[in-house]
């Protein structure tokens, strides 16, 4: 009978074992969250993520439960999801609050991270007086919390705040301020990461003057950056010898033993010389040929702002001599028309890396509303067909108006007695759909379907047009992080596509 006790308690014990194996191997829920939001499976980690903060919500973990719940946070409105991120961190900051075995610097962290990503939304909403408040917060809980890697994290996003919404003698105090600071404590990369984005909203506005000085003292700093590494470097070689002389000395009282070590270590320090003039000899090259090449760009930069003052130059030019004309004369018209043409595509390339505002705007309406416009300059014969879907979509309505408008004016424009002329809307995917104008004339031969879109390729009698509407149609869908192209898989006529992104 103690013999099958003895059994008993000895299987359910391997058993126990072997189960507590394999749970241990089985991947948690954060680990499944990483998989699939790595995998691109955004709503499956959104929900993982959730269930892991739960999960240590419960076991009482509350650091890596606002890790992972900041991570669903970041999935919900990285699809433009707002309401469920902003719902989140509310159940969020109370279960912080709730936490009674949590010391304060740790909960200050803590509504830091929750306070940090609604910052973030309102940023990427352009939102400037609701990110300031949240900056508030953000430096508030910095200060309690008492940890020097949050502090350094505000005055990263301070920085990047001010630079975002154009209050550049703000942003550049900050800049100092936390450049001086992150430089000390060697986290050298958030420092590079604004420099990077100074330089980019110099070019976003179109201020040369701001990117020369950008780069300028970002190319001193990298510079003073790459001594202090080197410096560091060379002082912690110094310590190692230090060191390695300081244990020899202590367990090798012998002659021969400390000649050999010191022989050893000599030849490490001319080694090291070399290396380190080599080293400089390499920094100075690359110092050299990065001043050459901002040279370079800056004089680029400054031929293509030239040349594009010159040609809306010519523009405001004309227009006192067209105003001596007969306006009613179509040479005139068509001047004037050129005129107008010229200085809209001289705008639109001189803001080409601004976005433009996009707004919720009902499709089938609005498709309808622009075939209505064309539709009394249409014979009876052509067939007009409007295919759009009762949904929303985010577009720009003036520059995706102005393009369809211009599409289809040149349908009818181009389309014989019989043709069917078609506007319609398609979504491709949760961030891309397409407007598509087609008709069934003829066909834009293969060789030209680019050459449409390029301004002033040949030399055009004005009163039959410019050449320009396309070219304009194709910067104002590029404003609006598309394109437009012509679709070589339709071979009934002509189909242009318009594709956007948001």
């Amino acid at each position: 009978m103690t013999y099958r006790k003895i059994s008993a308690f000895t299987l359910a014990l391997l058993c126990c074992t072997l189960l507590a194996a394999q749970s241990q191997q089985q991947p948690t829920l954060r680990q499944r969250a990483q998989t699939e939001a790595a995998e691109g499976h955004v709503a499956n980690a959104r929900s993982l993520y959730i269930r892991a903060y739960e999960d240590l919500v419960r076991q009482g973990q509350m650091t890596d439960a606002v890790e992972c719940a900041t991570k669903a946070t970041a999935l919900y409105y990285g699809e433009n999801l707002y309401n469920e991120a902003f719902d989140l961190l509310r159940r969020v900051d109370q279960s912080i609050e709730a936490a009674t075995q949590t010391s304060g610097g740790d909960k200050a962290a803590q509504h830091y991270q929750t306070s940090r990503e609604r910052f973030q939304m309102y940023m990427k909403m352009r939102r400037a007086a609701s990110a300031m408040d949240q900056l508030t917060n953000m430096e508030r809980h910095a200060l309690a919390s008492a940890d020097d890697a949050v502090r350094n994290d505000y005055l990263y996003n301070k920085t990047i705040y001010y630079y975002t919404f154009g209050q550049n003698d703000k942003g550049n105090a900050a800049f100092r301020e936390m450049a001086d600071k992150l430089t000390a404590d060697k986290e050298y990369d958030k420092v590079d990461e604004v420099y990077q984005q100074l330089i980019a909203n110099g070019r976003r506005t179109g201020s040369a003057n701001l990117v020369a000085q950008s780069y300028g003292r970002y190319i001193a700093w990298k510079d003073s950056v790459a001594e202090m590494k080197r410096a560091d470097e060379v002082s912690a070689l110094r310590q190692q010898i230090a060191e390695g002389e300081a244990v020899i000395a202590e367990r090798d009282s012998s002659l021969a033993a400390r000649s050999a070590v010191i022989v050893g270590l000599s030849i490490l320090a001319a080694a090291l010389a070399v290396v380190l003039v080599l080293g400089a000899a390499l920094l100075m090259r690359f110092i050299y040929l990065t001043r050459k090449q901002k040279k370079t760009i800056r004089e680029a930069r400054e031929n293509n702002a030239l040349k594009a003052k010159f040609i809306s130059n010519i523009s405001a030019q004309l227009e006192p001599s067209l105003a001596r004309l007969d306006s009613a004369a179509p040479d005139v018209q068509a001047l004037r028309r050129f005129a107008e043409h010229i200085q809209t595509l001289s705008g639109l390339e001189s803001t080409a890396g601004e976005q433009v505002a996009l707004e919720d705007t009902p499709v089938a309406p609005f498709c309808e509303a622009l075939m209505d416009e064309i539709r009394s300059t249409v014979p009876s014969s052509v067939v007009l067909r409007v295919d759009a879907p009762k949904m929303n979509a985010m577009i720009n309505p003036e520059y995706t108006g102005h393009i369809l408008r211009h599409l289809l004016r040149n349908a009818v424009k181009y389309a014989p007695a019989d043709a069917h002329i078609a506007l319609e809307f398609k979504k491709r995917s949760a961030h891309k759909h397409q407007f598509l104008v087609s008709n069934t004339g003829s066909t834009i031969p293969e060789e030209r379907r680019e050459d449409v879109f390029k301004p002033f390729l040949e030399i055009r009698d004005l009163t039959q047009g410019d050449g320009l509407g396309l070219p304009i149609c194709r910067q104002m869908a590029q404003k609006m992080n598309g394109d437009l192209t012509i679709d070589p898989t339709f071979t009934k006529g002509t189909r242009f596509i318009l594709d956007l992104v948001i």
